[in-house]
């Protein structure tokens, strides 16, 4: 078994024909490890722009790269993309998060008019792999790969961030730290579907209506969080903010609280999110009176 962790950099560029902003990729950075992590090869790649006219001054910042570097040195996307193919060969392809799959995606529909990534056959998301094995996966609260690696006390050097063979070999250093204390596999998808595609595709959204199907009722009941026996709800739920909320009362300890609950429609389900917001406690009268007299 081997790996490959990509990373990609991209330039938003308006493109004139299609009528819309494309993540236009422009620079393609790997490292290949065999089955003990080791780095066997890397691979990297500039890519000359056909989109855009010149980078957006956050892109320049970040990757040190300059528009003329590309145009003189860079190759057209399918000259980079078939030389990692090659690259990738039959090895499981690793990326931190989602996103340079979304700009795979992104830019074979833009150039090809087919979204399939052609190489892609098994694919690892290493930032809900680092997430899990660290106990701290949040779908809503995605971790950084420089926050991950300084959880983990691994040095590296801030201005080599955002170039893609830097990222991925940080990406790497990541891995190697925790493939003791969690699965690989837990977290490799097999590729080479179109359930797969419908996973990347798929927007996330809040739901918006209590009665759409899914929702549990049960998540609209709340206990006290004093005494921990169930509290009745005074108020309609109200909608502000994509968050329902509601004012609760228990009887057992006469405490009065507000409970917020929010729904994330996600690909493989819903995502709850309850909390219970202590109530402000009211000002007496006389407070109040001596506020206005002020």
């Amino acid at each position: 078994m081997s790996y490959v962790i990509l990373d990609l950099e991209w330039n938003g560029a308006f493109s004139k024909s299609a009528q819309k902003f494309v993540n236009e990729i422009i620079e393609f950075g790997a490292v290949k490890l065999d089955e003990k992590l080791n780095v066997v090869d890397t691979f990297s790649s500039l890519i000359s722009p056909k989109i855009g006219k010149r980078l957006s001054g956050k892109v320049k910042q970040l990757t040190k790269i300059n528009f003329e570097e590309l145009v003189d040195g860079g190759v057209d996307f399918f000259t980079a993309a078939n030389s990692f193919a090659e690259f990738l060969g039959d090895s499981t392809l690793m990326t931190w998060g989602t996103s340079d799959i979304h700009a795979l995606i992104e830019n074979y529909l833009f150039y090809a008019n087919d979204y399939h990534i052609p190489f892609l056959k098994s694919y690892c998301d290493l930032q809900e792999y680092c997430q899990r094995a660290l106990d701290r996966y949040d779908a809503a609260n995605q971790m950084g790969l420089g926050v991950c690696a300084e959880l983990l006390g691994i040095e590296f050097s801030e201005d080599e961030q955002h170039r893609a063979e830097a990222d991925a070999l940080l990406s790497r250093e990541c891995l190697v730290r925790l493939i003791d204390k969690y699965p690989v596999s837990s977290c490799t998808l097999k590729a080479d579907c179109e359930e797969f595609y419908r996973r990347m595709m798929f927007k996330n959204y809040f739901v918006t209506d209590l009665n759409s199907p899914g929702i549990d009722k049960e998540n609209l009941k709340f206990n006290c969080d004093l005494c921990g026996k169930r509290a009745r709800r005074v108020k309609k739920w109200k909608l502000h903010n994509k968050n329902f909320t509601s004012d609760f009362y228990c009887k057992s300890c006469d405490h009065k609280f507000t409970a917020r609950v929010s729904f994330k429609r996600r690909y493989d389900g819903i995502k709850v999110n309850r909390r219970i917001i202590e109530k402000k406690k009211e000002q007496p009268e006389e407070a109040k009176t001596a506020a206005v007299q002020q």
